[in-house]
């Protein structure tokens, strides 16, 4: 069947990427539609288009402009998707009070406005965020930058400067902050309370928040870092600087520091400075073993131990008794492998940790230290943990915790996998998210044969969040779901019900 392509250019109108991605899934939603995209005319996105086949003919665009893709199964159902989309970009956006919400079109604009604002979030194509965000700093705001795409000789020059002007320059790929209680980006509605996160992972540190939060404690502030924050070309600067103002915050008891392992270099300056800290620290460093700390710090190696430690040693999902479910749970002979389909990129580190430690050998297209990725030789027939939010599957489309069906192709295939004995599934709700993961899940999953593999679940969020976690785990549930009270008890079920099927498998002749 051929397919009609429609495009529009709309001439300097710029709308952020996450609002972008968010019309996009509801136009590629519509009845006929293949595919939608809405993105700036930047080269890249231009160039991510034209691979997707959404272009029809050169595009005369520029990067301030914003390019309206859509392929249809005619051209009246383009014609009407194209025409929704321009109706919902020119809806006046209406505040609670229901009065129209008025857009600066600068930062200048932006801080004469709200002459009382302190802080900034960036989120535009990533050639243009650096300029942006010295803007900010220049205006003597904080910055969260989203945008990713910047080069790291931008990062390390906005970080310096933000640091001469005793200000926090967040990101860039900045995806989750909660700075007094005001959740930024893609974060959950957290108790306030004691303990402060600096995170250099966006769904680390919301995961280990959500477990606080739900465990009955809470969150002075989450301060993200940016995920090249801790390598050796950085410093930690942002890391440093968070760690200064958590020092010196007295809502603040106890601190979490989440990243993947530092560069040495790095990882021994911020030790150090975790020692001068008149505060306990809590380090998880995924995918290291270990780490040298001092007295006034301990290493946990999970998120899970992170949010433990946190809590003082209490114990999360304590009624959950993974030993006693694995050997309930039915299994087919002849299985052997795992398929971990991750929206959280270090939920996905996480599990290859925890299987990996288990036994497990695994691969993954975001390898951790150790873990050869999936197009190496060595991979065939492994366990595979694939982050799904990596830009080979998002290229031109909404990140998986926004638009969950990214997932989807990648879960059917796994349903109907000989090879595959249980399936591993990771779902983040919050701001942001999607506003229902869980029964897009079960949709997918309900005519799954009485054969297939076993699915695993984690949720992370709270009760607080707009999604409400009951209500998703309960959801999953009723579709045959497991699931876990963290993505690491997840993953040690995973675990449990893999290595009893071995067990299984290698009797079964004798």
């Amino acid at each position: 069947m051929s397919a009609f392509v429609l495009n529009e250019i709309r001439k300097g109108f710029y709308l952020d990427s996450v609002a972008l991605m968010r019309l996009s899934r509801e136009i590629a939603s519509a009845p006929g539609i293949l595919e939608a995209a809405l993105m700036m005319g930047t080269p890249s996105n231009v160039a991510i288009m034209r691979n997707a086949g959404l272009l029809d003919g050169d595009v005369a665009a520029q990067g301030n402009d914003l390019i309206l893709a859509v392929k249809a199964e005619s051209e009246q159902a383009a014609r009407d998707a194209l025409g929704d989309a321009l109706k919902a970009l020119d809806k006046p956006k209406t505040q609670s009070s229901g009065e129209v919400a008025w857009r600066p079109r600068s930062i200048g604009a932006a801080v004469k406005a709200t002459p009382d604002a302190n802080l900034a979030l960036i989120s535009v194509p990533g050639e243009f965020a650096a300029a942006e965000a010295r803007k900010a700093l220049n205006r003597g705001l904080h910055v969260l930058m989203f945008s990713d795409n910047v080069s790291i000789t931008d990062e390390l020059s906005l970080k310096q400067h933000a640091r001469e002007l005793g200000l926090l320059m967040m990101g860039p790929d900045c995806g989750t902050a909660v700075i007094g209680g005001a959740p930024l980006a893609f974060a959950n509605k957290l108790k306030r309370g004691k303990i402060g996160i600096i995170g250099a992972s966006g769904t680390g540190t919301q995961e280990v928040s959500c477990l606080i939060s739900e465990a009955g404690e809470g969150i002075s502030h989450a301060i993200g870092v940016g995920g090249r924050d801790l390598k050796k070309e950085i410093g930690g600067i942002t890391t440093l600087m968070a760690m200064d103002a958590l020092d010196a915050d007295p809502e603040t008891d106890r601190v979490v520091l989440i990243s993947k392992p530092p560069h040495p270099d790095v990882a021994k300056v911020v030790i150090a400075r975790i020692a001068r800290s008149p505060k306990p620290y809590t380090v998880c460093f995924i995918g290291a073993a270990s780490a040298e700390l001092p007295p006034n710090a301990n290493f946990a190696r999970t998120l899970k131990d992170a949010a433990e430690l946190a809590l003082g040693g209490r114990t999360i999902g304590g009624n959950f008794n993974v030993t006693k479910l694995a050997t309930r749970l039915p299994r087919r002979r002849g299985e052997r492998r795992i398929e971990g389909l991750f929206a959280g990129g270090t939920l996905c580190a996480e599990a290859q940790v925890i299987l990996g430690a288990g036994g497990r050998q695994v691969t993954s297209n975001a390898a951790i230290p150790n873990v050869p990725y999936l197009d190496a030789p060595e991979s065939a027939g492994l366990d595979r943990i694939i982050d799904l939010g990596a830009d080979e599957y998002t290229q031109g489309r909404p990140h998986p915790m926004i638009d969950p069906s990214v997932r989807d192709d990648a879960l059917r295939a796994a349903l109907v996998d000989p090879e595959v004995a249980v399936i591993l599934v990771d779902l983040v709700i919050g701001y942001g998210a999607h506003a229902d993961p869980a029964a897009h899940l079960a949709e997918i999953v309900a005519d799954r044969a009485d054969n297939a593999p076993i699915i695993v679940a984690s949720v992370t969020g709270t009760e607080l969040d707009r999604q409400v976690r009951s209500a998703q785990v309960r959801r999953l549930e009723e579709a045959g779901v497991m699931v876990a009270p963290s993505n690491a008890q997840a993953c040690e079920l995973v675990l449990a019900l893999a290595t009893t099927d071995m067990k299984v498998n290698r009797y079964a002749n004798t």
